[in-house]
């Protein structure tokens, strides 16, 4: 499935998801946190910079520059498990030790999720919207709408209701 909107991604929904997570977790914690300098701050940043850097790489309009922000994603993943290991050291944390588990699981999901989606866009012959001119505009356009009628005529030879605008087609044989 192709996205158009980052909005649409899972992984981004997951990010979101984790970041809301880290901020509750957070201000239920600020008791123990407030000896803790700066560290509060620093792992809501992370947790909020991952889906920001999901969006603005998938924004930019270029696989490479997509791959560039999605490790940025990555490596705030990673800054926000490392800080979850600090939180499951302390013994003021024990009683929040399955919050900070928890915590730690949801930013391996969304890491693996990322290196997954690294990988594929790695080889992946299209390079991105940014670099599609007239002609490859107009061919990916032919594509889709080829897709499309394959996926129509497959629904009709089914015998399965096809609404065609306010056209309602159906094979009755």
């Amino acid at each position: 499935m192709k996205y158009k909107r980052f909005e649409d991604l899972p992984v981004w929904n997951d990010s979101i998801a984790f970041a809301v997570d880290v901020l509750e977790f957070t201000s239920g914690s600020r008791a123990i946190l407030s000896g803790l300098g700066d560290l509060k701050s620093q792992i809501e940043r992370a947790s909020i910079s991952i889906s920001n850097n999901i969006a603005e790489g998938f924004e930019r309009g270029s696989n490479s520059e997509l791959i560039h922000f999605l490790y940025i994603a990555r490596g705030s993943c990673g800054e926000c498990r490392s800080i979850t290991h600090i939180f499951g050291r302390m013994r003021a944390f024990k009683i929040k030790k399955q919050q900070v588990l928890s915590l730690r699981h949801d930013a391996e999901k969304v890491s693996r999720q990322l290196y997954g989606w690294i990988e594929s866009l790695k080889n992946a012959p299209f390079k991105g919207e940014k670099f599609l001119d007239a002609k490859e505009r107009d061919r990916q356009r032919k594509i889709k709408e080829a897709r499309e009628f394959r996926e129509f005529l497959d629904k009709v030879t089914r015998g399965e209701q096809v609404d065609f605008g306010k056209l309602t087609i159906t094979n009755e044989d």
